[in-house]
């Protein structure tokens, strides 16, 4: 999912990434490259035309189906490699990605979805972390601020080719799906 247009989500992501500056370098990540991933298809040169065309018209028949999700960011996590705003509650973005691999296994099979749906945890990371290090710092950083919560209404979901050439993922959207 991207975020464009979604001022309070860019208005929480900038308090914890001017904290941030105090902290050990990080690759803090701007406004439009904000995102929530759900689902990997897979590589784009080893998925066909026709395959992403059936995946998609099933994705938005599924996605059609449920309604726009309204999702709260707050508080930080801070993980291994990146630093992250979880989405609460989970439920609906966890059954929006449900809807989505269900589209991607009735054409790929249903053991050939990629990624465990168990370990999945919706999420937008505000920062990257490239090097190892105690969480320490960053705690002290964003312990300075106390912002509020960033409310978000989820209306559509993206088709996106995206990559990480430059220290962070950028895409650029192939097909935007509605909700409801």
């Amino acid at each position: 999912m991207t975020f464009e247009d979604q001022p309070e989500l860019y208005r929480l992501a900038d308090s914890y990434r001017s904290a941030l500056t105090a902290a050990p370098p990080a690759t803090l990540i701007p406004d439009q490259w904000l995102h929530l991933t759900m689902q990997g298809i897979g590589f784009t040169d080893e998925t066909n035309d026709e395959t992403l065309a059936a995946i998609t018209k099933g994705a938005d028949y599924q996605l059609k189906q449920l309604p726009a999700v309204d999702v709260q960011f707050g508080e930080i996590v801070i993980a291994d490699e990146a630093i992250a705003l979880p989405a609460t509650p989970a439920e609906p973005v966890q059954q929006l990605r449900a809807a989505t691999r269900t589209a991607i296994g009735r054409v790929l099979g249903e053991d050939h979805v990629p990624e465990d749906p168990r370990r999945y945890r919706p999420h937008v990371s505000i920062a990257y972390l490239a090097a190892d290090g105690l969480a320490e710092p960053y705690i002290r950083a964003v312990e300075t601020i106390e912002p509020e919560p960033a409310n978000v209404r989820i209306t559509h979901v993206d088709l996106i080719e995206m990559h990480r050439d430059r220290h962070m993922y950028e895409w650029e959207v192939v097909c935007r799906l509605p909700l409801g």
